[in-house]
C-alpha cells in the first residue's frame, strides 16, 4: 500500500498577505492550519489550500509543484477553495466560524479566520464518556447548544450554502459554552468527484448516505442528518454507523433504545428522524428542529425535570494549546470509534481533512428533494 508523502508547512515567522506566521498547528492531506499574527499583533488562524495527493512541496520552498497531469483537478479545487471561502465570509452569524480574509500567494489559496478559545464538542465527550450507569452529556446541555448551532446553519443555508461535514470535532465551544460552527467540507467532495487520487473526504458515520453517492441531490437535509449524528454520538459516546453499514443491518434503533434509559423520548425521535436513511424522512428544515428542540425544554419543564445547567469550567490550556486541541480534535472520530457501545459500529474519518462550503445547489436543489426549505423565519 503506497502512501502520499507529506508536505512542508511554510517556514515560521514568515510573512505572508500581512500575516506572520507563528507556527504550524495541524496538517492534513488536504491543507495546512496555521496559527499567525496580523500587523497589530491579533492572532488568527490561517488555513491554507494544499492537497498532497495533488502538489509538493520541499522545506524551503514557498510554493508547491504540481505534476502537468494533475494541473486541472488542482486549479478546479482552488477556484472551489476561493470562491467558497469567499461566500463563507458573507455569512456574519455568532455561531459561524468568521472568515476575516482570504487571499492568493505561493500558487495558492489563504482562508484567514478568528481564532476562538475554548474546546470542540468531541473532546467535551471523550472528557465524560466514562461514566458508568451515566448519561454521556445532560440532555439540557445538548439541547442549549444545538438550539444555538442551528441558528448559525440556518444563517448558512440562508446564504444558499451548505456545510456538509457536521460532526462533534466541528462543533466549537467557547469558555461560555456557546457553540461554533468549523470546517465547512464541500470543497473536499468537488474536488472527490474529479479526482480519485484523492482520499475519501467525509468522516464516516456522521455523512448522510447521499453525500457518498456520486450524482445524488444534496441540501439541507444532508446537513440535519450531521445534527443527528452528532447528537447520537453525544448521548452514545460513539458515532453512529455508517450509511453503508445500515444498509445491510441497522444497529441505530438498538441503539437509541439503549440510549433511551438517559434521554427523553423526544429527543430520541428527534435524532431517529434525522437518521433516517432516506431523505425525505427526515425534519423538513433545520428551523423544524429548533422547534422540536424547544418543544423538549418547554415539556422538560412542565414536568418539573430541569436540573442546573452545566458550565464549561476554564481549561488551564494556553489559547494556542486550545485552538490545536481543536483542530487535532478532527483526528479523534478514529478514537471514539474503538469502544462504540451498543454494537453501534461507528468508524472514524481521515484525520486532518480540512475543508470549504458549498452550495446549496450542488447536486440538485431543494425542489427535487421534497421541497425542502432552508428553514428561515
Amino acid at each position: 500500500m503506497t502512501t502520499t508523502p507529506s508536505n512542508a508547512p511554510l517556514p515560521e515567522g514568515h510573512t505572508i498577505g500581512g500575516y506572520q506566521i507563528v507556527r504550524k498547528i495541524a496538517s492534513g492531506g488536504f491543507s495546512f492550519v496555521y496559527l499567525a499574527e496580523d500587523e497589530q499583533g491579533a492572532r488568527v488562524a490561517i488555513k491554507e489550500y494544499l492537497p498532497a495527493s495533488l502538489a509538493r512541496r520541499e522545506s524551503g520552498e514557498l510554493s508547491p509543484r504540481i505534476e502537468p497531469e494533475h494541473l486541472i483537478t488542482y486549479r478546479n479545487g482552488l477556484k472551489c477553495f476561493f470562491e467558497e471561502g469567499r461566500a463563507l465570509a458573507r455569512v456574519q452569524h455568532p455561531n459561524v466560524v468568521r472568515v476575516l480574509n482570504f487571499f492568493r500567494a505561493h500558487e495558492t489559496v489563504y482562508m484567514v479566520m478568528a481564532f476562538e478559545e475554548g474546546r470542540s464538542l468531541q473532546q467535551w465527550i471523550l472528557r465524560t464518556r466514562n461514566r458508568p450507569g451515566r448519561a454521556v452529556l445532560p440532555e439540557r446541555a445538548m439541547r442549549k447548544v444545538f438550539l444555538q448551532l442551528c441558528h448559525g446553519l440556518r444563517e448558512v443555508h440562508a446564504n444558499r450554502l451548505l456545510h456538509l461535514d457536521i460532526k462533534p470535532a466541528n462543533i466549537y465551544l467557547r469558555r461560555d459554552g456557546t457553540p461554533i460552527l468549523l470546517d465547512f467540507g464541500a470543497a473536499r467532495q468537488t474536488l472527490s468527484a474529479d479526482s480519485l487520487r484523492l482520499f475519501p473526504m467525509f468522516t464516516p458515520g456522521f455523512a448522510a448516505p447521499e453525500v457518498n453517492r456520486k450524482g445524488e441531490a444534496l441540501g439541507p437535509w444532508s446537513d440535519i442528518y450531521g445534527i443527528g449524528a452528532s447528537l447520537f454520538a453525544c448521548m452514545l459516546g460513539a458515532p453512529p454507523p455508517t450509511s453503508d453499514q445500515r444498509a445491510k443491518q441497522d444497529k441505530v434503533p438498538q441503539a437509541l433504545q439503549v440510549a433511551s434509559a438517559h434521554y427523553s423520548p423526544g429527543l430520541i425521535a428527534l435524532v431517529g428522524q434525522c437518521l433516517a436513511l432516506d431523505p425525505a424522512a427526515r425534519p423538513p428544515s433545520v428551523l423544524a428542529v429548533q422547534r422540536m428542540l424547544r418543544e423538549m425544554g418547554s415539556a422538560a419543564v412542565a414536568a418539573g425535570r430541569t436540573t442546573p445547567e452545566p458550565v464549561l469550567a476554564p481549561q488551564p490550556e494556553s489559547a494556542l494549546r486550545s485552538m490545536a486541541q481543536w483542530w487535532q480534535a478532527l483526528a479523534l472520530p478514529r478514537r471514539l470509534a474503538k469502544q462504540a457501545p451498543h454494537g453501534t459500529g461507528g468508524t472514524g474519518g481521515t484525520a486532518g481533512t480540512v475543508g470549504t462550503v458549498g452550495t446549496v445547489g450542488t447536486g440538485g436543489t431543494a425542489a427535487n428533494r421534497g421541497k425542502r426549505s432552508t428553514g428561515t423565519a
